[in-house]
């Protein structure tokens, strides 16, 4: 996702920074994301894949990560977000805007552990970044008009298209999408049906991608991560219980398409 979103704002004309502790995660963005230009290249939707690729830096020493605005894409974890927001405060100015990718931690939450509450928010892009048009942007209490109306022409800027939403459970994709994911993981676990015949028959109904084919792109371990924070933020309705498949397939790292495993092989 991070990767994606770098390349994205690159292809808009920002100069771009896409920072990893791991130096070994930077290697391996980098030719992806020469790799997708090159293909954006060939079909003529962008003209000069030098230039784009040239406004990117790559970067694993958190003190090189300055910027007006920060968007982080890590580990679903709040205490992990918090952790690396308390350390790009100390790095930029006070005007810097820290926003999270995030698909159902409460951004309010985050907010309230750092310095400068009003320029935390979300905003969160789908999967793959480049490709998918929709993005949410999560507003809490302590932002002004002025900061979401920035933000708006800035993901316009992307060439996406952006809904606001207050800060809630799961915002509202992922909160309208639990049931999609929760009621076909259960026809599965009582008997009713196997991963591909759910995918087939939600997919000639009109749906793109089935759901555990889509769970697969998103990646078990995050999927889950939401499910786990909608339920607990929602009271733990029965309905909305995460499903024991989904559990043991992140305990056993069958996590989808980055893993080669998981409702699938790839």
């Amino acid at each position: 996702m991070g990767s994606g979103i770098t390349q994205l704002c690159a292809q808009s004309g920002f100069n771009t920074i896409l920072y990893d502790l791991d130096p070994a995660m930077l290697a391996k963005a980098k030719p992806a994301i020469d790799n997708n230009l090159q293909q954006l290249l060939e079909k003529g939707k962008i003209q000069n894949k030098s230039e784009v690729f040239n406004r990117i830096q790559f970067v694993s020493d958190v003190n090189a990560c300055k910027a007006d605005l920060v968007i982080e894409a890590i580990i679903e974890k709040e205490a992990e977000k918090v952790s690396l927001f308390k350390q790009l405060e100390k790095v930029n100015s006070a005007n810097c805007i820290l926003a999270s990718n995030t698909s159902s931690l409460s951004i309010t939450t985050i907010a309230q552990q750092l310095g400068n509450q009003g320029n935390v928010l979300g905003i969160h892009f789908f999967n793959p970044a480049p490709i998918m048009r929709l993005v949410e942007i999560v507003k809490t209490k302590y932002n002004s008009e002025s900061l979401i109306d920035d933000i708006v022409s800035f993901t316009k800027q992307l060439g996406k298209s952006p809904v606001i939403c207050s800060d809630s459970p799961g915002f509202i994709v992922n909160h309208v999408a639990r049931p999609y994911y929760l009621e076909s993981l259960r026809l599965v676990e009582q008997g009713y049906a196997d991963f591909e015949t759910v995918d087939d028959l939600l997919q000639a109904t009109g749906f793109k991608m089935g759901p555990f084919k889509l769970m697969d792109l998103i990646g078990n371990d995050i999927n889950y991560a939401v499910s786990c924070s909608v339920y607990e933020a929602l009271g733990k309705p029965e309905r909305l219980q995460p499903s024991s498949i989904q559990k043991n397939k992140v305990a056993k790292g069958e996590l989808g398409k980055k893993t080669k495993k998981g409702y699938y092989q790839y």
